[in-house]
């Protein structure tokens, strides 16, 4: 066995695992389908599938590009499972979306694109924590408007 590959894998997989704990983080507060175990175990899978593959086709950009088709084809079966439809709502699109972007992570990572997978975990976080917290803003804000008490939704 070969304890620098070992670390250099554990490394890689730590860091895909903890640059997605502030989405799941994010998504636990926010009461939503997957949460905290979720999203960084998505990352570290991402990040070890792709790994496995280019440990096993080496620097073949055509068999590495497949490893990313397949990654993607996943990531999306996984986030159609997160979005649950009513009769009149759709819920767990930014959740799917966070799982995309999750997977997405963690094939940077994979890379060694740590720049890019970090603005990819930063920008993830903002647009769910800043976007979640303007929107619930809206909504009182639209509720009042409508005569109805801040904190109600207005879909009810």
């Amino acid at each position: 066995m070969d304890s620098a590959l070992a670390l250099r894998y554990l490394l890689h997989l730590g860091g895909a695992f903890a640059l997605a704990l502030p989405i799941g983080w994010e998504r636990q507060t926010s009461s939503r389908s997957a949460g905290l175990r979720t999203f960084p175990l998505v990352a570290a899978a991402s990040c070890g599938y792709m790994m496995l593959g280019i440990a096993i086709t080496g620097e073949s950009a055509e068999a590495q590009a497949r490893i990313i088709q397949g990654l993607l084809t996943g990531m999306g079966f996984i986030g159609g499972g997160a979005i649950l439809k009513s009769r009149r709502r759709v819920r767990g699109t930014a959740t799917a979306a966070s799982l995309w972007m999750t997977g997405a992570i963690g094939a940077a990572v994979a890379f060694g694109l740590w720049e890019l997978a970090i603005t990819m975990s930063a920008v993830t976080f903002i647009a769910l924590w800043v976007l979640t917290r303007f929107e619930h803003r809206r909504q009182r804000s639209r509720g009042a408007l409508h005569g109805r008490p801040p904190g109600t939704d207005a879909t009810a």
